[in-house]
């Protein structure tokens, strides 16, 4: 299964309205086939977005990485931090073309959804840069160097359906149902469906149809798929013996399990995402039973080994026992007649090989001294006899290795069958698409990490009873403390005051003894005066500043317990100590901010191993200042929650 083409008009429009002005934040390997991206937008919550070979979806899950994927690496150094411009169909193919922008670079990640599927990230110039899967077929080649082409268009445009359009139908002798779904490209089950609506009967052949039916198809189709892409939706799971599939509207299949979803996004979601899932599992469990096949091969070769060599020293030591009552019988030599006679009836044989004599047992062949003693030629055998039974042992003991190197197998993949291999993302609390720390009396602050959210945090968040902070320094944030209370708790206010100056330029440029001031809601005026102008994320700002000096350039990181979940903070060290389960005290340095990021997760690891492993580089970039910065100090803190 897979999207069609008139299903894909609807996802690209929805995709491209609810992703404006969102930019890439990170993108995370999936499976071969499929990579997760998180879009992130200053003033909106996050957005994750599965782009696969069957197709596009929002995603409410982040599914562990079951495979590697090729492309992952490449798409992070060439998309990241840009921005989703725009997504487009061209005309009702399946294939949409997602275009990312910024920092004077432009990048088209094009997306098949038919066949074996494929993601391909090119230049503006639509040369191919990576892709899944290289192609070469007679009208088209794929593969890194080459130009993108699309494959050749198929059928009629189902949107301008008409009634002319039948007229080779009403020649041949074919099912209605396969011309129509053939001819406009449709998938078997809208065929049916529009078939259905219409009173049309699936196998009526093309020469018996009738102009008012066709009429009736007309009309049908031009609902169903004015209804797909027009977002129309009655959406619903269809399961049809053991075929899924999910459906944007309302269909009447009998005998078929139907399961109502509250959009047709959320549907994909929940079924595609399964799909995956699945095929991840099987995949990892397919692996590991290969493997467990091939133990239990060896495992079973070694049983047989033991039981052949056991056999094999109980024959040698049955001859050797039996040399010694060879006196009894007057024979005096191992080579006479009646000897012969004696080894063949215990299954053993004389033969020589290059002048030399030997005993063969059960295919092994032991040299003996035809001038020996029966005694003698015994104890050769007997030795022999020990020494394929030390051999048991050996293979004993390799088998008892396997056998323990199976039970694990045994157990991973039971455990991979269990395992859900997918965390659901939680939402997010609404500070934090901002600067946000508690302060050590437990006030909210919260500060702008661009134009943008600067001019949210004034104009959306601001209330009567809050604080406003601002630095002496040109492009400093404004920070907001939320619901001071009158008696005015002045370790919250330093604290708020020093986080300004920090997330300011002064970081980036090592500008200590820096003051930032506060002044209450009612100086803050949003409109520029008569004649003037302010630029995105500027205010006037009136009346008395009371002005707080930064007393250094610190800062800490920490995960904080709030509201039942962990998340990454950044604030004054004392705040953060305070309120966080392990923290690292940072200030500017000389590393560069993944690097300093990467050094405060391995701290955490050390400090809170199963929490701090939850979160990701970008993560930690995302709460640090601009600028280099480097650690001093890390701990652990047993706190309550927030």
């Amino acid at each position: 299964m897979g999207l069609s083409g008139i299903e894909l008009a609807f996802l690209v429009r929805d995709i491209s309205e609810k992703t404006r002005e969102y930019y890439v934040n990170n993108i995370y390997s999936i499976n071969q086939n499929s990579v997760l991206f998180k879009l992130h937008h200053p003033e909106k919550p996050d957005l994750f977005l599965v782009i696969s070979s069957i197709g596009m979806w929002f995603t409410r899950i982040k599914i562990d990485a079951l495979e590697d994927n090729k492309l992952v690496k490449r798409l992070r150094d060439d998309l990241l931090r840009l921005k989703l411009v725009k997504i487009e169909q061209i005309d009702l193919e399946r294939i949409a073309y997602l275009t990312f922008s910024g920092f004077d670079k432009e990048f088209i990640l094009v997306c098949e959804f038919f066949g074996d599927g494929n993601i391909l990230l090119c230049n503006k110039e639509y040369k191919i840069l990576a892709l899944l899967h290289s192609i070469q077929v007679r009208h088209r080649e794929l593969h890194v160097g080459t130009t993108y082409v699309q494959p050749p268009q198929k059928g009629l445009n189902i949107l301008e359906i008409v009634p002319e359009n039948f007229s080779e139908l009403k020649t041949i002798s074919t099912s209605i149902v396969k011309w129509f779904g053939r001819t406009f490209g449709l998938p078997t089950k809208y065929a049916e469906e529009i078939l259905r609506n219409a009173n049309v009967d699936f196998d009526i052949p093309g020469n018996a149809i009738t102009d008012e039916q066709i009429h009736s198809v007309v009309n049908a189709t031009n609902i169903l798929v004015r209804n797909i892409i027009n977002g129309n939706h009655n959406p619903m799971i269809v399961k049809i013996d053991q075929e899924v599939d999910v459906y944007p509207i309302k269909v009447n299949i009998s005998n078929s399990e139907q399961e109502m979803v509250p959009t047709f996004m959320e549907g994909l979601d929940k079924l595609f995402s399964q799909i995956i899932l699945e095929k991840g599992k099987d995949s990892k469990t397919g692996k590991i039973d290969k493997k467990i096949g091939e133990l239990q091969a060896k495992i079973d070769e070694q049983q047989k080994a033991v039981l052949l060599v056991k056999e094999k020293s109980e024959k040698i030591s049955r001859v050797a026992k039996s040399l010694f009552s060879f006196p009894s019988y007057g024979i005096t030599r191992i080579t006479d007649p009646s000897a012969v006679e004696i080894l063949k009836s215990e299954n053993a044989e004389l033969i020589k090989e290059r002048g030399l004599l030997f005993i063969r047992i059960h295919d092994e062949k032991i040299q003996i001294n035809v001038e020996s003693s029966f005694p003698a030629i015994a104890s050769t055998l007997y030795n022999e006899a020990k020494r394929q039974s030390s051999a048991i042992d050996s293979i004993v003991t390799l088998m008892k290795k396997n056998q323990r190197d199976l039970e694990k197998l045994n157990s991973q993949s039971l455990e991979t069958k269990k395992a859900s291999f997918f965390t659901e993302f939680k939402k997010k609390e609404w500070f934090e698409r901002y600067r946000w720390f508690f302060t050590s009396d437990g006030l909210l602050a919260i500060g702008g990490r661009d134009s943008s959210s600067n001019s949210a945090i004034i104009r959306k968040q601001l209330a009567k009873n809050d604080k406003v902070f601002h630095a002496e320094i040109f492009g400093s944030p404004f920070f907001v403390v939320k619901d001071v209370p009158p008696s005015l708790p002045f370790d919250s206010l330093n604290e708020v005051a020093q986080a300004t100056v920090c997330f300011s330029r002064a970081w980036r440029e090592g500008m200590y003894g820096m003051s930032s001031y506060w002044i209450n809601p009612d100086q803050v005026k949003k409109a520029a005066p008569s004649g003037q102008f302010l630029s995105k994320g500027s205010f006037v700002l009136e009346g008395h500043k009371n002005f707080i000096k930064a007393q250094n350039l610190k800062l800490a990181v920490g995960i904080i317990y709030y509201d039942e979940r962990y998340i990454i903070t950044c604030g004054p060290p004392e705040p953060i100590k305070k309120n966080c389960i392990c923290y690292a005290v940072i200030e500017p340095g000389l590393d560069e901010m993944t690097d300093c990021a990467k050094r405060i997760r391995t701290e955490f690891i050390k400090l809170q191993e199963d929490i701090a492993k939850q979160f990701d580089i970008d993560d930690y970039v995302r709460v640090l200042p601009a600028g280099q910065s480097h650690i001093t100090e890390s701990g652990n803190t047993k706190i309550d929650s927030v």
